[in-house]
């Protein structure tokens, strides 16, 4: 093989670390960011937050060229939120503690000064609020609980254990009389002494003896767990109301008999069957949708996860103000100490440390601001677009993909695409994240076009405006769009009508 030289002209796309820790930040949701924040003050010390050390927030950056909406009246310069001023401690209150105390006192009712209780006495409401709105145990604990308090024998509250393993989250048994016999005898088996003889071993557990336990579960809160179907446990729940309830007779007899028909929303089938007229029919069923067929729902088994908006849009003096959330983020500065301990013709391995790590957090720092700005100008945009869902709601939401927003701001669609996943805007109708803003178009008889969003909202509103008695079907939805000029097939009502999690017009059927 002969050996040459040549030469070859072309490009080539190369990542700097700097655009690569920008695209990485840009796509972080608020929560992450915080973490990715938090990551960094503790590697570099260049780092630092302001609220460490209580100095008041650095002056907001000058937003102007952050994305303006020209060309309209009504719609202001979008800017950064204005730094809050420090908040001032209340030295009025009354901290000395007395020297005597009595019996019963506990410490946070005589002393409650934020460095003793945690929090301003004031701020124990707001303090308290996620331990109070927490969930403190799962359903399975519950019933252990209420298990510990009944007198059992040791073979039934271990039957006891098993059937309270084998209710699931909805409350309801998921495992055989069976399953749940073999499952307690295989762990007596287990328990017992591989030397003793088989003959004195524990008897087997009857399913009997399983069903004498259950009965005893399906007492405890919540009413109706612990049901091997949806039929008992309506029946348990029923059973706890009150004697004097109206209709609860025949509730019980439609329930036990007749719940196929209910089902299918058969209301004539039902009313020969009962022998009731409609009226009274009514208020039986009326009775038995106030119960709760999934009864485990009522004991959280996860905390609540509150969404933290990343952008707030709101209305004054008739124009829309698009500010970023300051509060979403910590706020970060140059550690000016550390900085000052740089020496510039000094190459030592102490001073290259104290270079290399200033520089990151400076890269840091420009990211951030990137992300912020970036961020300000997608949102700035998609409320200029959608300024018609804000001030009139869904049903007039405009189509809008992600091409527009990326022309309009000079950016690719990867770059709105990161922008947008996991971002969230307060508004006026509440809190959307960006994607939502997001739709396909449909075109109208008039050629024009109507985005997909706004034909939910519509189905929506027709759905919950109709004749409970005589549903609106997918075809007659259908023509009342036509109607509008706005052409959809009725697959494609149904496909819309299915994420709205809207049933089909058999199962709206309704007395009442």
């Amino acid at each position: 093989m002969k050996q040459s030289l040549s030469l070859k002209l072309g490009q080539q796309l190369t990542m700097t670390p700097q655009l690569q820790q920008a695209i990485r930040l840009l796509q972080l949701s608020t929560l992450d960011l915080q973490q990715e924040i938090q990551q960094a003050v503790e590697s570099n010390p260049m780092l630092e937050l302001e609220d460490e050390f209580g100095d008041p927030p650095a002056p907001a950056a000058d937003a102007a060229t952050a994305g303006t909406a020209s060309g309209s009246d009504d719609f202001d310069e979008p800017a950064y939120p204005a730094s809050d001023d420090p908040q001032t401690l209340d030295d009025s209150r009354d901290t000395s503690i007395p020297e005597e105390l009595p019996i019963d006192t506990h410490w946070d009712d005589i002393f409650q000064d934020g460095a003793g209780s945690g929090g301003t006495g004031s701020g124990d409401d707001d303090r308290d609020l996620d331990q109070r709105n927490s969930s403190e145990s799962s359903l399975h604990d519950h019933l252990r609980a209420q298990l510990n308090l009944c007198r059992l024998s040791d073979i039934d509250r271990l039957i006891g254990e098993a059937i309270i393993d084998s209710i699931d989250d909805d409350g309801l048994l998921a495992c055989s009389i069976e399953e749940i016999c073999a499952s307690v005898n295989a762990e007596q088996d287990a328990g017992a002494d591989p030397s003793a003889d088989p003959a004195d071993g524990p008897e087997p557990i009857e399913p009997d003896e399983v069903v004498a336990v259950l009965k005893r579960i399906q007492q405890f809160e919540p009413a109706g767990v612990g049901a091997r179907d949806l039929a008992e446990c309506l029946l348990l729940q029923l059973h706890q109301l009150p004697d004097d309830t109206p209709w609860l007779g025949a509730a019980q007899t439609l329930v036990r008999e007749h719940l196929g028909l209910l089902g299918d929303r058969d209301f004539a089938g039902l009313g020969r069957r009962l022998k009731l007229p409609e009226d009274a029919l009514a208020e039986v069923v009326r009775l038995i949708q106030r119960l709760n067929p999934r009864p485990g729902g009522a004991i959280a088994s996860e905390a609540a996860e509150y969404i933290v908006p990343d952008v707030f849009v709101t209305r004054r003096n008739g124009r829309w103000h698009v500010e970023l959330n300051a509060d979403a983020t910590p706020r970060l500065r140059i550690n000016e100490t550390y900085a000052a301990l740089i020496r510039r013709a000094d190459n030592s391995s102490d001073n290259v440390y104290l270079k290399d790590n200033l520089q990151e957090a400076r890269w840091f720092l420009k990211s951030l601001q990137s992300r912020n700005e970036t961020l300000l100008k997608v949102a700035t945009r998609i409320v200029e677009r959608q300024r018609g869902f804000l001030e009139y709601g869904p049903e007039a939401m405009k189509p809008l993909v992600l091409a527009d927003i990326a022309e309009a701001v000079s950016m690719h669609e990867s770059t709105i695409s990161r922008v947008t996943n996991r971002k969230y805007m307060h508004t006026p109708r509440g809190i959307f994240e960006l994607k939502y803003f997001f739709s396909s178009h449909v075109s109208t008889q008039a050629g024009g076009e109507v985005s997909s969003t706004a034909i939910r909202a519509i189905i929506r509103k027709l759905t919950a405006e109709e004749n409970p008695r005589k549903p609106l079907s997918d075809h007659k939805i259908a023509a009342i769009l036509a109607e509008q000029n706005i052409v959809v097939a009725r697959r494609t009502v149904a496909k819309y009508r299915e994420s709205l999690a809207i049933p089909p017009s058999n199962e709206r059927k309704r007395l009442v």
